[in-house]
């Protein structure tokens, strides 16, 4: 348990204290945000504010990750090592796009297909080593079965092996497009992405560690979890708190740095992994609430245009709409932090009413 502590210290330490020297080198090297002229005018201020912020983040993870098995002298999981690699696949997906954004000074980075590609490679790799690396009881960190709070009776592998492995790929990349792209939505207004990552983030500690003390491998009984490695994916969730904490003092409105695509395709590849592995894959769309409604948002907005010609919000995404209606930054940063607290809460409350409903 030392080791989740020790993860949440140092990445927060290393995010807060590296972020600054991050914007120092970035204005140096003039790599500021480009700003679309069709968004908010009140965003053209924010013009030249440097960007690529993702990549602190990513690095306070895992150096905090190494940190914490170091000092405790714990060899890393293969499911913390899985979680932290696609963490850090799709951050350089991100960075890739965001880097070709301020060198060219345009909106756009990487190719739609381009962007596609490099995340399905990434996706893809992940899925299948995450049925890989059978542990002393046969547990593998990732599971064919659709999971909820635990694995349900819909097994993908319900017509063999091989059609198992290739339907959960495809379930898997569906899951990580969704989660990181949710997050890339979201990540619209200074702190706004970063603040609400923190929550779902911190909901992965709690989950993590309650499955380590009712877990099927060391605590047998009717209601525990069949997770391979817990404890780990509890420290991966708290370096991922610790470093979204200590940059977001920096992201802050008004904020001093962006974390980018790097940071959001990162953050959003990283509870991906956290609730596969976890085997709470349909559980994120209420953790992660106000991403998947700010998705919504978009998919209306273009579905209404393209039927109707007509927009049901002023601009999407939704933090833009209200923006438009006169709303101040830090009020709707503020309040959909709140919203996305909600939905934290009560995915909290599901997974915990399920384990008191079903305990013996």
């Amino acid at each position: 348990m030392m080791a989740v502590v020790i993860a949440a210290v140092v990445s927060l330490v290393v995010a807060l204290l590296g972020t600054p020297m991050f914007i120092r080198y970035l204005v140096k090297q003039g790599y500021g945000q480009f700003i679309r002229d069709d968004g908010p005018t009140s965003h053209h201020t924010k013009r030249g504010t440097p960007t690529m912020g993702g990549a602190v983040i990513i690095l306070a993870t895992v150096i905090a990750y190494a940190v914490a098995h170091l000092v405790t002298w714990q060899s890393p999981t293969a499911s913390g090592v899985l979680v932290l690699f696609l963490m850090v696949g799709l951050g350089a997906v991100g960075f890739a796009d965001d880097y070709i954004k301020i060198s060219k000074q345009r909106s756009l980075g990487l190719k739609s297909g381009e962007k596609l590609i490099g995340q399905t490679l990434v996706g893809v790799t992940f899925a299948v080593l995450a049925l890989q690396f059978p542990n002393d009881a046969l547990r593998r960190p990732a599971s064919t079965s659709i999971s909820f709070v635990r694995d349900t009776a819909l097994d993908l592998a319900f017509a063999g092996p091989l059609i198992g492995l290739i339907l959960f790929v495809l379930w898997a990349n569906l899951m990580i497009a969704g989660t990181s792209n949710g997050v890339n939505l979201t990540d619209g207004l200074d702190g706004l992405a970063t603040g609400s990552s923190v929550m779902v983030f911190g909901a992965y500690i709690v989950i993590s560690i309650w499955q380590f003390n009712q877990n099927c491998q060391t605590s047998p009984g009717a209601n525990c979890y069949d997770v391979r490695d817990p404890l780990d994916l509890a420290v991966v969730a708290a370096a991922g708190t610790g470093a979204c904490f200590g940059f977001l003092w920096w992201n802050a409105s008004p904020a001093k740095i962006f974390m980018g695509d790097t940071g959001s395709l990162a953050l959003g590849g990283a509870l991906a992994g956290l609730a596969i592995l976890s085997r709470t894959e349909l559980l994120i769309v209420i953790l992660g609430g106000l991403f998947v409604t700010i998705t919504l948002s978009v998919i209306i907005q273009v579905a209404s245009f393209k039927s109707t010609g007509k927009r049901v919000f002023r601009m999407a995404p939704l933090q833009h709409h209200f923006e438009l209606l006169g709303w101040q930054e830090v009020t709707i940063v503020i309040r959909f932090w709140i919203v996305a607290g909600l939905f934290v809460a009560l995915g909290l409350a599901i997974f915990y009413a399920e384990w008191v409903v079903g305990a013996p």
